[in-house]
């Protein structure tokens, strides 16, 4: 059974598509907690799950932290609608692009969300002292620091973030989501779990199921000192996670070490696959401690068209991130996957950018050193005229007027004047 149930996490067979959209874990769960999970799944299913301050404990045990500064979540989504219900007044700042629930769910609930463009010309980067600056002259009283960020992979270190939480520690939330830190190795101990404990403002959100490969599980965590997690495990259901969700928790004390070694695979298949997209004239690769890669495509290459010649002519899934705000088509985020999964890629990339009627020459700007933008008016351009216009009008005064913004593929996106809402 193992080898049926392994392949629905695994992207199908050799000669069917190969999932470049969705970061995961492609060496975890191993073949022998798969087996395992099996056997147990008739009990599991036909029992009533032990309840949250089960799980809770677990995890504390695991992580090392006190079970009431722990709080388990259906995903990290759910814990993110709850932190938005609970805690966010009328405003929240985030830097863009950024993938994810954070400007969706404030928007759907009413918030002025603040959007902090991250600057192409400097790669994506953050600079926290400017972010800080921005939520200070906003006026905004949550702040959302992803690390590493999606779609792009930035990473900051530990000791950036803690200035970032000095800086603001009479915010209402500084929430740290760090759905993608497992897969960061550029420091031994990342994670600003510790600092969220002790502040009075701090959360931390992770996700289980990206880490382990098991995003069907629904499995996510945040840590916070006891009052502030108290508040947020008081407004969720007692029976939030499945059977299956919790039975995953109490096995990893069994499998740690495959885990580990998954984690130290997919780092090294990231760099690998940045090595080798990095060769492709005039694609330019950003640096990332994700699970996922941030390409810039050649000039005269556009993702829409990319990724459905992809598809079609080369079995490959790609993320196209045109419909992010702060990012355009002209962007693409791949998942690390193994090295026979990469080389598809690449094939096809070349095939599509370069082959015959392709309209990429292989001379392409940097060819020699990648591709360089050109001068940014104002400091910043996302290679799309409308989003960069929604971003400055909202990150001034506020919108006064309906704005509506044009999305690739003919779709749009409305921003409503009156509170500066922004998606």
């Amino acid at each position: 059974m193992s080898g049926n149930v392994t392949s629905l996490f695994r992207g199908g067979d050799a000669a069917g598509p190969v999932d470049f959209r969705l970061p995961g874990n492609p060496y975890f769960p191993t073949p022998a907690l798969f087996e395992e999970l099996a056997a147990l799944l008739p009990g599991l299913l036909t029992r009533r799950p032990a309840g949250a301050d089960t799980v809770a404990a677990e995890l504390g045990g695991l992580l090392r932290l006190p079970p009431r500064c722990v709080v388990p979540g259906n995903g990290a989504t759910e814990l993110i609608t709850w932190l938005d219900r609970l805690l966010v007044r009328d405003s929240l700042a985030v830097p863009v692009p950024v993938s994810g629930r954070w400007t969706e769910q404030a928007v759907e609930s009413g918030k002025r969300v603040d959007m902090f463009p991250l600057q192409e010309s400097g790669g994506f980067a953050l600079d926290p002292e400017r972010y800080a600056g921005f939520v200070r002259a906003r006026g905004t009283r949550v702040a959302v620091l992803c690390n590493p960020n999606n779609p792009d992979g930035g990473f900051l270190p530990r000791a950036a973030v803690v200035r970032f939480l000095d800086a603001l520690a009479d915010l209402d939330l500084v929430v740290v989501d760090e759905t993608f830190l497992e897969f960061a190795d550029a420091e031994a101990e990342p994670s600003a779990v510790r600092e969220a404990v002790l502040r009075p403002n701090v959360v931390v959100l992770r996700s289980l199921g990206r880490s382990l490969g098991l995003p069907g599980v629904r499995c996510g965590y945040l840590v916070a000192n006891p009052a502030l997690a108290g508040r947020v495990r008081d407004a969720l259901p007692r029976w939030n996670l499945n059977s299956v969700a919790e039975q995953v928790v109490f096995m990893l004390r069994d499998h740690g070490a495959a885990y580990a070694e998954s984690l130290r695979r997919v780092r090294r298949d990231r760099a690998s696959l940045a090595r080798r997209l990095a060769a492709l004239p005039g694609l330019t690769v950003y640096p990332s401690q994700g699970n996922y890669l941030s390409v810039r495509l050649p000039v005269g290459a556009e993702g829409t068209v990319v990724r459905d010649r992809l598809l079609s002519g080369h079995g490959v899934l790609v993320r196209e991130c045109g419909d992010l705000l702060g990012s355009s088509s002209r962007f693409l985020r791949l998942a690390v996957r193994p090295e026979a999964d990469a080389a598809r890629l690449v094939s096809g990339l070349e095939g599509v950018l370069y082959g015959a009627g392709a309209g990429v020459s292989r001379e392409a700007p940097g060819a020699s050193g990648g591709y360089r933008p050109g001068r940014v008016t104002g400091g910043y351009s996302s290679g799309t005229a409308a989003v960069d216009r929604l971003i400055g009008e909202t990150n001034g005064a506020g919108l006064r007027t309906r704005v509506v913004a044009a999305r690739p593929e003919s779709t749009s996106r409305h921003v409503h004047g009156g509170r500066g809402d922004a998606l």
